[in-house]
C-alpha cells in the first residue's frame, strides 16, 4: 500500500509552478506533465487502497461464512445421531415405537436441511476467497502501477531541474504511460 504524505501532491505543484515561472513552454509542458501524473498517481493509489480494504472485508467475511458452516455441521451431526438413536429404538417392538419412528423421520428432514444449508454456507465461503483473491491480484498489480507513477513524477522533476533536458521528460511519460496500462489492465484481467 502507497505510503504517501497528504501533501505530497502540493509539492509537486509547487515545483510545477517554479517551472511555470521560468517562461520556457518545455519546462510548461513538464509541469503539466508531473500535475498530471500526480493526479493519476492519487487516483491509482486511493483504488490500491480500496483493494485492499475488500481484499481484507472478504476474507473476513468468508471467515464468518465458514464458522457459520462449521456450527451447522455440527448440528447436523447431532441430528443424525438423534435420527439413528431414534432409528434404533423404533426397530425394538414397544408402545413407543411409533413415536419413535416419527421422531426419527422428523429428523432426517432437518438433516437434509442442515446438510443443503451447510454446503451453500461453504460454496460462499469459497466464493468470498476467490472474490478476496483477486482484489489482492489487483492491489498488487496496482501497487506496482503507482510505483512507476511515483517515479516517472521524479524523473520528469529531473527535467525542470536540468533546465530543459529532454530525456527525463520522455522517461516520466513512458513510466507514467506504464504505470497508468498497469492500472487498467488490473481492472481488464
Amino acid at each position: 500500500m502507497s505510503e504517501e504524505s497528504p501533501v505530497e501532491h502540493f509539492e509537486h505543484a509547487e515545483h510545477a509552478e517554479h517551472a511555470a515561472f521560468l517562461g520556457d513552454p518545455f519546462l510548461t509542458r513538464v509541469s503539466v506533465t508531473i500535475a498530471i501524473l500526480a493526479v493519476a498517481a492519487a487516483t491509482v493509489g486511493s483504488l490500491e487502497t480500496l483493494e485492499t480494504a475488500s481484499a481484507m472485508g472478504d476474507k473476513n467475511t468468508a471467515v464468518l461464512l465458514q464458522n457459520q458452516a462449521t456450527d451447522n455441521w455440527n448440528f447436523y451431526q447431532a441430528k443424525s445421531i438423534k435420527r439413528n438413536l431414534y432409528a434404533i429404538a423404533a426397530a425394538n417392538p414397544g408402545p413407543a415405537a411409533g413415536d419413535f419412528k416419527k421422531q426419527a423421520e422428523r429428523y432426517g428432514e432437518d438433516e437434509q436441511e442442515l446438510f443443503a444449508k451447510g454446503q451453500a454456507l461453504e460454496h460462499q465461503t469459497e466464493e468470498k476467497l476467490r472474490d478476496s483473491q483477486g482484489h489482492e491480484h489487483r492491489h498488487h498489480i496496482l501497487t506496482v502501477s503507482v510505483t512507476l507513477l511515483h517515479v516517472a513524477i521524479a524523473i520528469a522533476t529531473i527535467a525542470i531541474i536540468v533546465r530543459g533536458q529532454r530525456w527525463p521528460w520522455y522517461a516520466a511519460l513512458a513510466l507514467g504511460a506504464i504505470g497508468s496500462i498497469g492500472a487498467a489492465y488490473a481492472y481488464l484481467a
